[in-house]
């Protein structure tokens, strides 16, 4: 708690014959609400209402002028000795801030909390609250607590970023988001036996945990720390402040796969759809190492008990808001392979293109898609296509993904010391060497895939030969899984042949093997 000093306001000029104080002081029981409208329990009548938002404050001018040099301005430069009102609304923070602002200039006690902090910090620098009026005024006040309390708090740090979603631009100009960004990165990257787990578990109303403590009264020395314990409280954020804390905890070194496992969190709480039902996303929302796995999934406590709320307070949210996280995530993916899951790209892909996500942010995503496309599922390829009057799912987003994995594997194998700087940071601290059974597994997906989308009587025969002959033969081992795509294609398309669709289908069948022709004529007699 922070207390300001009682008022003495002698012999203080204000200029220019707008006012002059000489000793004066109000003797107050505090503020009294009636209806919307704030009074000061004294004697002495008011002579200033102060308008915020749709809340009156009926104030005493002489101790708003000697603390607020924004209030000096307002009446000196009003010419009106008179002035009895002034609007705020504009002001940050709005009237809970200037209540306790308000509060701060009588002399009454005030509460800082993690959830006023930053509206009154900002409240104060728009009010001018500085020292050059009162040594100790209101920004020096929360500056200090900023400074010595928040920013040792993980909770805080967390409450506090939190609350500046409502203080754009102020919270960002007074760099209380960049201080936030970083006492969080911070932390996330200390050694997480710094943190005293007796406080690990409590409700939001629990005392903040601070940073400096030791572990040395925390109740079981054995319990290991899971590596993703600061997951579900950077999660409550919001996008542009998320981003600040992932781009601060790089910086800081953090390993790139758990920086990809807090992406994916944050996507399955903020991006609903996105994991498949009953999946629960527990397959790739859940790191840890191979010596901690265990205890990581059973484990059920942990500072974010304090700050996060529960799976039910999944937040809804519009369109375009989806729409900027994900162009947002994209951006700050790690550039490193791996650094998340193949199927949460595709995920990511499919809701970026039914959203409509930037081109060049789409086409980034397909390049980091065909890094690993040999990690890929058949569900996880089946997306659908958003043209109207085109195929059922989209087979050109198949066939970009498969040449951007090609390209891969032939730059890897070809000269890996060619490649350029950009490359080269794509793929650092995950590289592999051409890798046939990558191929094959590719083959085999693209096969299933054929067999999948042939039953879409839309479905070109160039489309269906364009994929079916974009993998070298070397790729494939048996045919088998070509045999059923023709299969397929032949039982719902051919009675739409035409000759020439039939003359370019045998030239496919052939180019494969003979057994491949062979195959194709039976089904097509059998059909006919």
């Amino acid at each position: 708690m922070w207390e300001s000093e009682s008022e003495s306001l002698g012999g203080r000029e204000y200029g220019n014959g707008v006012m002059s104080s000489s000793k004066h002081g109000v003797k107050t029981d505090g503020f009294e609400l009636r209806g919307q409208s704030w009074y000061v329990a004294t004697d002495i009548p008011s002579d200033l209402l102060v308008q915020v938002g749709d809340v009156d404050f009926h104030l005493h001018k002489f101790l708003l002028l000697s603390r607020s040099g924004k209030m000096n301005r307002l009446i000196y430069e009003s010419r009106d000795l008179e002035l009895s009102k002034i609007c705020l609304d504009d002001l940050p923070g709005g009237y809970e801030a200037f209540e306790l602002a308000a509060k701060f200039c009588y002399g009454i006690a005030v509460d800082l909390t993690a959830a006023n902090i930053s509206g009154l910090r900002c409240a104060a620098e728009y009010l001018e609250m500085t020292e050059d009026l009162e040594e100790g005024n209101l920004i020096f006040k929360t500056e200090a607590f900023l400074s010595y309390v928040v920013l040792s708090s993980w909770r805080d740090s967390i409450l506090v970023l939190k609350s500046c979603e409502k203080l754009s631009p102020w919270a960002e100009n007074l760099q209380i988001v960049r201080r936030c960004s970083e006492s969080i990165a911070w932390k996330a990257c200390a050694n997480p036996k710094g943190i005293r787990w007796a406080y690990t578990g409590k409700s939001q109303k629990a005392s903040s945990p601070k940073w400096n403590d030791l572990k040395d009264s925390s109740p079981s020395r054995n319990q290991p720390v899971p590596p993703d314990w600061w997951f579900e409280d950077v999660s409550i954020l919001r996008i542009d402040h998320f981003v600040r804390v992932i781009t601060a905890i790089k910086v800081k070194g953090m390993r790139f796969e758990l920086i990809g496992a807090s992406i994916m969190h944050y996507a399955a709480k903020w991006l609903p759809g996105l994991i498949k039902e009953g999946s629960g996303g527990g397959d790739e929302m859940s790191v840890s190492s191979n010596s901690n796995s265990s205890s990581s999934n059973s484990w059920k406590g942990g500072l974010h008990m304090i700050v996060a709320g529960t799976r039910e307070d999944t937040p809804t949210i519009q369109s375009k808001d989806q729409r900027m996280i994900i162009e947002s995530l994209i951006s700050i993916i790690p550039p490193q392979k791996d650094s998340v899951s193949c199927s949460f790209l595709l995920r990511l892909l499919r809701m970026a293109n039914m959203l409509k996500v930037a081109p060049a942010l789409v086409t980034e995503l397909e390049k980091r898609v065909g890094m690993q496309f040999e990690q890929a599922t058949l569900a996880d390829l089946l997306i659908p296509s958003y043209n109207k009057g085109e195929t059922l799912y989209d087979v050109d987003l198949v066939q970009r993904l498969l040449e951007h994995f090609l390209v891969q594997e032939q730059t890897e194998s070809s000269s890996p010391s060619r490649a350029s700087f950009s490359d080269k940071h794509m793929y650092d601290g995950a590289q592999r060497t051409a890798n046939p059974n990558a191929k094959m597994r590719v083959a085999r997906l693209v096969d299933s895939y054929l067999t999948e989308v042939a039953r879409d009587r839309n479905l070109s025969l160039t489309k269906f030969q364009v994929l079916a002959e974009a993998l070298p033969e070397s790729a494939r081992t048996c045919d088998d899984g070509l045999y059923r795509a023709i299969d397929s294609y032949l039982k719902v398309t051919l009675v739409f042949f035409v000759l020439s669709d039939f003359q370019k289908f045998t030239v496919l069948c052939s180019q494969r093997n003979m057994s491949v022709h062979t195959h194709f004529l039976l089904q097509t007699e059998e059909l006919i």
